[in-house]
């Protein structure tokens, strides 16, 4: 999976390979998808979410710069593979998921994996979370019509937010970095075209 589909399409950060190569993958998918586990595709979860694509997963994190020592916020918990990824990659992961089912489910998979630097949290993502801003990076797994003021209210100075933007069946990845302390002091970058589940919330799309 790490070799064809990641390396092999321009993911060159040495540390996120080397996660994406350590946590299993099939872990994280149901028993009658194992045989699809590591394809390179998303993959049905229950509650009509999804596990992203490997490839996506691995764009959106090598897009964080994450060094080691950052603190992470990720909007959108889903199965827990990108929150595994992420907890090889930084110190501490706030991790928030508005399906009280599948935090539980991926908070056991977590454990198992001895992921102990990740909080699991059952909220409505659209507000962030507050109690351990401002974060290093953010990365947001589901699309948003826009991005939740939020987010950026909560962003460190030099810190990076990832996240989709745009319409209900497609979006733009957007890669927004905090530049200073100025409230519009911001930088966007376009990453190119994706499509995830929607951001539901109050600032979100409403469900």
């Amino acid at each position: 999976m790490v070799a064809k589909q990641i390396r092999a399409r321009g993911i060159s950060d040495t540390r996120v390979l080397e996660a994406m190569e350590e946590i299993p993958r099939h872990l994280f998918v149901d028993e009658a998808l194992l045989n699809q586990a590591y394809a390179d595709n998303p993959l049905p979860i229950g509650e009509r979410q999804t596990i992203s694509q490997p490839y996506i997963v691995a764009l959106m994190t090598e897009s964080l710069e994450l060094t080691g020592y950052d603190k992470v916020l990720e909007i959108g918990t889903g199965s827990g593979y990108q929150t595994a990824i992420l907890s090889r990659l930084a110190d501490r992961v706030v991790s928030v998921e508005r399906i009280a089912s599948l935090s539980s489910k991926a908070r056991k998979i977590l454990d198992r994996l001895k992921c102990y630097n990740v909080l699991t949290v059952v909220g409505d993502g659209t507000f962030g979370w507050k109690d351990e801003a401002p974060y290093d990076a953010i990365i947001v797994t589901a699309g948003a019509p826009e991005i939740p003021k939020a987010y950026l209210d909560q962003l460190a100075v030099g810190g990076r937010l990832v996240i989709p933007v745009g319409g209900s069946n497609s979006q733009n990845l957007m890669k927004v970095t905090r530049r200073s302390g100025e409230k519009d002091d911001l930088e966007y970058e376009e990453l190119g075209g994706c499509r995830f589940v929607s951001l539901i919330g109050e600032h979100g799309w409403k469900g």
